[in-house]
């Protein structure tokens, strides 16, 4: 009995390509955002406020905190502030950093956003979880390897691997080595 390998082989590459879309999308969307941190942050909006406040005299550090919450309308869950000069009041707030001039009153804020799709795809393709998601992320990493090595045998001739195919294939290889040597 004559194995049909051709046909096995374009089944397991039609297959697994059907099974891989969803996360072949995930991580070429992540890949592209993370290729760009230099630029921005691809999981977290940041956004930097500057506000001028009239701070109430005779209060300490610790005591003015609840006034400069309420006048800024900060609505974040309060977690600590900190004294870390005589002049300066930092304060944090679930999604914000206060930097407080005491002398001054002027207030320099970091608000912290997740950008939405955008954090939940760099959380996995950056293996965020750990744990189960390792163990998938492994059998999808297989996964591609495989569709590599079938769709080599797809095509018959001389547009598969023996003809247009090889070429295209040693380029392939070439390119990576190439960034290797130029950046090495």
């Amino acid at each position: 009995m004559r194995i049909r390998w051709r046909k096995w082989n374009t089944v397991i590459h039609r297959d697994l390509g059907y099974i891989c879309f969803g996360l072949t999308v995930i991580y070429a969307i992540s890949g592209l955002a993370v290729n760009h941190i230099a630029d921005w942050n691809p999981s977290y909006r940041i956004e930097r406020l500057t506000t001028t406040m009239q701070l109430q005299e005779g209060l300490s550090a610790a005591d003015l905190v609840p006034s400069i919450l309420q006048g800024l309308d900060e609505t974040g869950k309060y977690k600590n502030s900190f004294q870390p000069d005589p002049n300066t009041l930092k304060i944090f707030v679930e999604g914000n950093t206060l930097t407080v001039n005491l002398k001054t009153g002027l207030i320099d804020q970091e608000k912290v956003t997740k950008r939405p799709g955008l954090f939940e795809v760099n959380f996995l393709h950056l293996n965020h979880p750990k744990k189960m998601w390792t163990i998938f992320a492994d059998l999808y990493a297989i996964a591609l390897l495989l569709l590599a090595i079938t769709g080599l045998f797809i095509l018959p001739g001389k547009k598969g691997i023996k003809g247009r195919g090889a070429w295209l294939t040693t380029l392939g290889v070439l390119l990576p080595i190439f960034f290797v040597w130029l950046y090495g």
